[in-house]
């Protein structure tokens, strides 16, 4: 497949990023797409480069992507990555690809032609329906905000233009599933419920302990939490196993923010059978710092780190002999309460599958409210 290219400047061309001049246009297109808006929060650019570079991500170590530029009137107005997840395929038995890292103007015929080229991409290599966005998988950002544009995004999750849904949608594509953000704050979190839900479950199952997770040994605690991950989320869609260096890799980006405060462990008779980890919103902190750690934005994110009262739980998982049982609540109940005392203010339940009913029940049981709504695309 070749990039579509045209002499015409008034036309829309996409180009293949092929070197370090056109990754860069890549990398920093959001930075000025999104330069006026008052909700999006850049992320480190430094963050950014890591991710997409298929010679660190360990991600690629089992999957391909190929980067797009898309330049209207002389000037980059879009890009799209296409992904080829090889252990998603095999894992789910299947022949999908994937679009991820999706930014454009609000211009049809460029949307059009990027996605275009994406799924040409992919049908190259054999691959009969695509998905999107994941970017580039699902402990990544995922999804399209359709709902909740008048909030901030989270720590690790997205925010995009209102009419993105618009231009993916005429383009052809249609909606797979839907994903979930619940807000619960301390106003409207309902702590004689907690309360109550936390004291049955301990008493039907009296070898129950919440521990802290040990951060003074880490990698024993990730191989444990990676386990207790891939079991839990088997069956969910959209899912693949995460190696062990992948999970690595995102051990060693979170470590430095990860609060023992906010992330347990549960045990049954001292085997681990479930975790949640909720991690300090940093985005308020990288909300100040325009992409960049240097040269001031080092000290804005230590003097904003420790304002911070807000958090996001970000993973959590329980082994599924033991789903079902309430453990998830008793571990909710321990950030909360942690939370509250730490004068945390809110916290984002984010994300969960419109389909995941029993953990929307709890976070309905929480006093969880909805508070935006994400999109998943698929197109044969």
């Amino acid at each position: 497949m070749k990039p579509v290219t045209t002499n015409r400047p008034d036309l829309c061309s996409v180009i293949l990023v092929s070197d370090k001049k056109d990754f860069t246009r890549f990398v920093e297109f959001p930075y000025g797409h999104y330069a006026n808006d008052e909700h999006w929060v850049p992320p480190l650019r430094m963050q950014q480069r890591d991710l997409l570079d298929v010679n660190k991500n360990p991600f690629f170590e089992d999957a391909e992507m190929a980067l797009f530029l898309a330049e209207f009137n002389g000037k980059v107005a879009g890009r799209i990555a296409a992904i080829h997840n090889k252990g998603y395929n095999r894992f789910n038995d299947i022949e999908a690809g994937f679009f991820g890292f999706f930014e454009c103007i609000d211009n049809q015929q460029v949307a059009d032609l990027l996605l275009k080229v994406a799924s040409d991409w992919l049908k190259d290599r054999g691959l009969n329906i695509v998905y999107g966005p994941f970017s580039p998988n699902m402990i990544a950002e995922i999804g399209i905000l359709i709902e909740g544009f008048e909030f901030d995004p989270s720590l690790m999750m997205p925010y995009n233009k209102t009419y993105y849904d618009k231009l993916i949608s005429s383009a052809g594509f249609t909606k797979k599933v839907d994903l979930l953000a619940f807000r619960i704050t301390d106003e409207v979190v309902d702590m004689d419920r907690i309360k109550k839900a936390d004291d049955i479950v301990k008493r039907r199952m009296p070898e129950l302990h919440i521990r802290d997770v040990n951060l003074k040994n880490i990698k024993d605690e990730a191989v444990v939490i990676r386990d207790i991950f891939n079991k839990a989320w088997a069956k969910n869609w959209g899912f693949s196993p995460v190696s062990e260096n992948e999970f690595d890799h995102i051990v060693k980006d979170l470590k430095m923010i990860i609060d023992t405060d906010f992330a347990q462990v549960a045990e049954i008779d001292g085997k681990p059978v479930a975790f949640s980890i909720s991690l300090p919103d940093m985005n308020i902190a990288f909300k100040k710092m325009n992409g960049s750690l240097f040269p001031f934005g080092i000290i804005k994110l230590l003097y904003h780190k420790n304002r911070i009262k807000q958090m996001r739980t970000a993973l959590m998982g329980v082994l599924p002999e033991w789903q079902g049982r309430g453990i998830d609540i008793v571990l909710h109940q321990r950030g909360v309460i942690n939370g509250l005392k730490r004068g945390f203010k809110s916290s984002e339940l984010s994300w969960l599958l419109e389909t995941n009913t029993s953990m929307i029940n709890v976070a309905v049981r929480l006093g969880a409210f909805v508070e935006k709504k994400y999109r998943i695309y698929e197109k044969q």
